[in-house]
């Protein structure tokens, strides 16, 4: 049914009115007594718990940061049968982000072009949240992704992201430090291994015993992204997450016009299977074998997530075909993932 639903109706809608009133309804989905339904139609096998971190995680198929940008949806999305979600991208100062409209869908490619830029409520709100959900004891892992705030200079990014992670991390149960947002200008610049490192110790020390993570861009080159790898391990983070949109708009199907219109952003969706798979490989080759490493990109369904894991994915994450295959992706995933490993 979905499928048509999108095809005859929501497809003709703005996709971030879309995204708002999907959001609305999986909000509603996070309250009892819809809850208790929802958890029961949807929620994973026993056997495919994961352990890493020092948490375990019902599933290992998990809500990228974008979808829930200020933690509003935990609750709905974990009853949805997701292993884990991970919140934001948070910033320490609250922002509207790029003017609207900055969403695009490339629907021939089951893909979609972004230039959100951090839009949230800031680390304050979304720690009022946070602390609502540890008391409730919500149904699954809550990462917090943190971002540079745009107001601040480059030069002051390391002060920016240690107020977030003050603020966040006694609340989450990881931390994921996000300097591969192509949106943000400068961001990317922080991946730089020189630059990189001591904003990693930095927020490292301000996360205290929260898990550490790094998520890194698909456009760096092989040896960058192996060079990352090695120092996320060398400074002691839990993991690394593989990884952010693309800024590339090779091979898509959608006409170069409506491309072009769209203009710039970052790309995720199916586009970017083969390439997130290259980054997976890189990243597993550079890092011990348990090491937490959290694939992201092109996933869509069970199949591809057990692509993943036999590649060395420690966890997957998707975000994108939320929107092309409805509210039931996470149980589509963790009834195929059943049906794939037996």
């Amino acid at each position: 049914m979905y499928p048509l639903l999108f095809r005859t109706v929501l497809s003709r809608f703005d996709p971030e009115f879309a995204h708002h009133a999907g959001m609305a309804v999986i909000r509603v989905l996070g309250l009892p007594p819809f809850s208790w339904v929802t958890r029961a139609l949807c929620a994973p096998s026993p056997d495919q718990r994961v352990e890493t971190l020092g948490l375990t995680f019902d599933s290992p198929f998990g809500v990228a940061a974008g979808f829930d940008k200020n933690a509003v949806g935990v609750r709905g999305l974990a009853a949805l049968g997701f292993g884990h979600v991970e919140v934001g991208t948070v910033t320490a100062i609250p922002q509207d982000g790029n003017p609207k409209p900055r969403l695009f869908r490339l629907v021939p490619d089951r893909a979609v072009i972004n230039r959100m830029g951090f839009n949230n409520a800031g680390a304050d709100a979304a720690a009022k949240r946070l602390t609502k959900l540890r008391r409730r004891r919500p149904a699954t892992i809550v990462g917090a992704n943190i971002g540079k705030s745009r107001v601040v200079d480059v030069e002051n990014a390391t002060a920016d992201y240690v107020a977030s992670a003050t603020r966040l991390a006694p609340l989450a149960d990881y931390l994921a430090v996000n300097v591969s947002s192509p949106n943000t200008p400068g961001l990317r610049g922080l991946q730089a291994v020189e630059t990189l490192a001591p904003l990693l110790r930095a927020v490292k020390d301000a996360a205290g015993t929260t898990p550490l993570l790094v998520k890194i861009a698909p456009d760096l080159p092989d040896d960058e992204i192996a060079a990352i790898a090695r120092l996320a391990v060398a400074e002691g983070l839990g993991g690394i997450i593989a990884h952010n949109t693309t800024i590339g708009r090779e091979g898509l199907s959608t006409p170069v016009d409506v491309v072009e219109a769209a203009g710039a952003g970052g790309l995720s969706g199916a586009p970017l299977r083969e390439r997130s798979l290259q980054v997976l490989r890189v990243v597993r080759a550079a890092v011990p074998d348990d090491f937490c490493v959290i694939s992201v990109g092109g996933v869509e369904t069970a199949s591809d997530v057990r692509e993943r894991m036999d590649a060395g994915a420690t966890l997957v994450q998707g975000y994108t075909a939320f929107l092309y295959r409805g509210p039931l992706w996470a149980r589509q995933i963790n009834r195929g993932l059943r049906r794939v490993s037996a």
